[in-house]
């Protein structure tokens, strides 16, 4: 999750919320790939997970990071809980759970994300394995009851895992024991981001389905491919899932601001103290609604900033879009997701033709679509075809898409080869979750330990 910040300037009205968004149009040379990816740490003896406190701690990792690197710790209530590059070209943060996250830096390739990944990936192992830790690259947590997990000391988190039960079933699980794979992509208008935004919601259930890794739930199978995917179906439906007003022909920046108007908030800052706002909605704030909870009564650019953070939809739109659709993965699928969406939505050329492909599928038929990859993956089917087959044509387009872009490493090579491990899904027939499936019921005896051998990283 974003780290949470602060900005004083009080808001006067919603024309500037829209304008807040609107400020990330950029020139296409000025567009970015941000890419994020988080892993859930273990002991390496007895596989059991990682908690804050202590010796060999997260805490521990945290600390020897700040020393390797020289980033400037994150603190709340006095305890470090992620780092910052000095010039806030990325950061290190805890989810809840100690998922260990890296928010990579604004990059301008591919080739760029991938060598920051595995510089991370050495960076990290370097601290960790010392301590006995290493990581695990999965979009569900395999072996641990939420009761086992541990909980990061975040203010935000505590005030989250009050609420998650109130709105949804499976929030908690969400929090604690998941996993993601995320890149963020600039648009240059509002409508370049429209058009990405409806391409990439539609396509988001694809997405999901290839990078379906979550088929384990404490030490069995639990009858989905990505139960990552499941739980987004049922954790906070007011602020999470496929939103219906993104699919309109003039949707814009003020459709996005005035959905997100009248979501609960989650918490507001002042003075370095959270202050749980669950019982307000970010335009019940603005009306003066908590002034006898809020010192100064009314709302800053800061608390937007941070309300826009705690929003959950499918593709969630900040100063630039968040593509949120898939399982966390091998270090080989953090290189992957990146590769697939700016192949589709960074050329011109091929974002016309994912727009073609995608023009009539309804909010009901993509919806729908959402609902069933969970259990069946490429196998779900939309008008009467399984998802494989729109996979090779997406694909396809995407490979296109890098190499139009024409953007090649010192060996010469261009983007495409980040494709490879989607390829090979398409190819087998299979997704990662059904390769650990069938290892389960073979060379693993029946038994989920191996998974932190072979998907550690």
């Amino acid at each position: 999750m974003a780290r949470d910040t602060t900005d004083f300037q009080p808001i006067e009205s919603i024309d500037e919320l829209v304008a807040y968004l609107a400020a990330g149009n950029k020139p296409r040379d000025k567009w970015r790939i941000g890419t994020e990816h988080e892993k859930f740490p273990f002991y390496v003896d007895g596989h059991a997970p990682v908690p804050y406190g202590g010796e060999r701690g997260i805490r521990a990792i945290l600390e020897g990071m700040q020393q390797k690197l020289g980033w400037d710790p994150i603190m709340d209530a006095g305890r470090i809980i992620g780092l910052v590059e000095p010039t806030g070209q990325g950061a290190i943060s805890l989810e809840p759970g100690g998922q260990f996250e890296l928010s990579g830096a604004p990059l301008e390739t591919i080739h760029q994300t991938c060598r920051e990944g595995n510089a991370h990936l050495a960076q990290v192992r370097e601290i960790a394995e010392p301590l006995g830790i290493r990581f695990l690259g999965l979009g569900g947590s395999p072996k641990w009851s939420l009761a086992e997990t541990p909980k990061m000391p975040k203010s935000r988190y505590e005030i989250m895992t009050r609420y998650m039960p109130k709105v949804g079933r499976q929030g908690l699980d969400m929090m604690y024991r998941t996993c993601t794979i995320q890149v963020n992509l600039d648009f240059e208008s509002e409508a370049d981001m429209r058009r990405k935004m409806q391409v990439s919601l539609k396509l988001q259930p694809l997405a999901t389905a290839l990078f379906a890794n979550s088929p384990f739930t404490e030490g069995h199978p639990n009858g989905l491919l990505s139960w990552r995917g499941d739980i987004w179906r049922d954790t906070d439906n007011q602020r999470s899932g496929l939103k219906e007003f993104c699919f309109s022909d003039n949707f814009g920046f003020f459709d996005y601001v005035d959905w997100a108007l009248d979501v609960p908030m989650y918490f507001v800052i002042r003075d370095g103290h959270y202050i749980d706002m669950t019982r307000y909605t970010f335009r019940q704030f603005m009306a003066g609604g908590a002034r006898d909870e809020v010192p100064d009564g009314m709302p800053t650019m800061g608390d937007w900033a941070n309300h826009l953070s705690t929003l959950f939809p499918d593709v969630r739109l900040k100063r630039f879009l968040e593509m949120r659709g898939a399982d966390g993965g091998p270090w080989r699928r953090i290189c992957a997701l990146p590769a697939f969406w700016v192949g589709l939505l960074y050329d011109q050329t091929t974002l016309e033709a994912a727009e073609a492909l995608t023009r009539d599928w309804t909010f009901a038929e993509v919806n729908r679509l959402r609902n069933n990859v969970p259990a069946k993956g490429i196998r779900a089917e939309f008008r009467g075809r399984e998802l494989i087959e729109i996979a090779r044509e997406v694909l396809a387009l995407t490979r296109q898409g890098l190499k139009n872009r024409g953007r090649k490493n010192r060996d010469g090579y261009d983007e495409t080869s980040f494709l490879t491990t989607l390829d090979e899904v398409v190819a087998r027939g299979t997704t990662s979750a059904e390769e650990m499936l069938s290892a389960y019921h073979t060379r693993w005896g029946g038994s989920i330990e191996p998974v932190f051998l072979e998907y550690a990283y």
